[in-house]
């Protein structure tokens, strides 16, 4: 696949590159391609499943689907995990009609300008989800502690995602038949719950519908 790193996140009125990914949830390729003249795309793109608050925002995306199905958009999820660690996961967590794809380097959130922050950056940050978590808690802390809780175990393809100089930041992109970014949603760094925020499920619905028409 051959994609050229952004220096900023896609806008609205940017033309979407072509992806070609690994498909997870059946055998083969995905291409954006695959989509244009044909219907709109949601595309989410997400840190590993490793990442506690992406296996959120991919459950996330897929209750919105059928919604979004109605309204004539296709959704396609896409995870920072090796396929076949990310295909075991959905066969003992299925989530029925979520099409998914696996980018374990990244690429994808390249071509589309997500960007990577330093770790030390990432790691100063305290996460406060009351509900969520006993106490605000560090990064690390927090994934773990969640991890434990929703019984998720690490594996060695995981750790090999983690090892990246670079936390990603996530972010989804509304795609119209022609390929143009019609909406956009980025995660931004800070303390609190912004930094694993998802997009507000009726502002991504109303950009639906205008895209749909």
């Amino acid at each position: 696949m051959s994609t050229h790193a952004l220096d900023h996140p896609l806008q609205p009125g940017d033309l979407a590159p072509n992806i070609v990914l690994d498909a997870i949830s059946r055998e083969g390729k995905i291409a954006l391609d695959d989509f244009r003249g044909q219907s709109p795309l949601l595309i989410g793109l997400f840190r590993g499943l490793h990442c506690a608050f992406c296996r959120r925002h991919v459950a996330a995306m897929a209750q919105l689907n059928p919604a979004l199905r109605e309204k004539g958009v296709q959704t396609l999820a896409v995870v920072n995990t090796p396929v076949e660690r990310a295909r075991l996961y959905f066969r003992y967590h299925p989530i029925p009609g979520l099409l998914a794809a696996s980018d374990p380097v990244r690429a994808s959130h390249r071509a589309f300008g997500l960007p990577g922050v330093e770790a030390d950056a990432v790691m100063s940050i305290l996460i406060d989800l009351p509900g969520e978590l006993p106490q605000p808690m560090g990064v690390i802390e927090m994934d773990e502690f969640l991890n434990r809780k929703e019984g998720y175990e690490i594996t060695e393809a995981d750790q090999q995602m983690m090892t990246f100089e670079q936390e990603q930041l996530v972010g989804q992109f509304l795609i119209d038949r022609e390929g143009i970014v019609r909406w956009s949603f980025t995660e931004v760094l800070e303390s609190g719950l912004q930094t694993f925020k998802a997009p507000n499920p009726g502002e991504l619905m109303s950009a639906a519908s205008e895209v749909a028409t």
